[in-house]
């Protein structure tokens, strides 16, 4: 339960340092807000719904595996990328339905745009390794852990 829904609108926890919600304090203004640009409609919408792909990320023994719920869009229009060696990126774009002229729409509340979203990954994964998979429209990546080498313990003989 939200302290101060009114404010925050749907934040699931105002003090979530990972909440990904964005707040636009001008979106109800009778003037643009601070997030549209000249010639884009809603850039607020478009940022959030940027903002608002959700991504899980679950440690296992043998990896990293993050998941991404993509409903829609085929695996052509979604990239896995790693960069810098260790940031992997995930990004892709739903195009928008194109208006037909004898149609009228009545609702459009399907999020379209483009998403991007990286993760910084652990010295120990396997970047080389990284294999993807999409199946019903959920994404999955897995990133393979390097084995954690224990140190070789030797037993020292206790003279005297």
């Amino acid at each position: 339960m939200s302290l101060i829904p009114s404010v925050f609108g749907r934040r699931s926890n105002v003090f979530d340092p990972f909440s990904l919600d964005l707040w636009d304090p001008f979106k109800d203004w009778p003037f643009n807000s601070a997030l549209t640009v000249p010639g884009r409609s809603d850039l607020s919408n478009e940022t959030s719904q940027f903002a608002a792909t959700r991504i899980d990320w679950k440690e296992t023994p043998e990896g990293h595996v993050f998941k991404a719920d993509l409903p829609g869009l085929k695996k052509e229009e979604v990239k896995v990328e790693v960069e810098e060696g260790n940031i992997l990126q995930i990004s892709g774009e739903r195009n928008r339905e194109k208006e037909e002229k004898n149609d009228t729409w009545h609702r459009m509340e399907r999020s379209s745009g483009k998403f991007l979203r990286r993760f910084r990954l652990p010295e120990n994964a396997k970047t080389d390794q990284i294999k993807a998979s999409m199946e019903n429209g959920v994404l999955t990546v897995t990133v393979p852990k390097e084995e954690v080498k224990k140190p070789a313990v030797k037993a020292i003989d206790i003279s005297g």
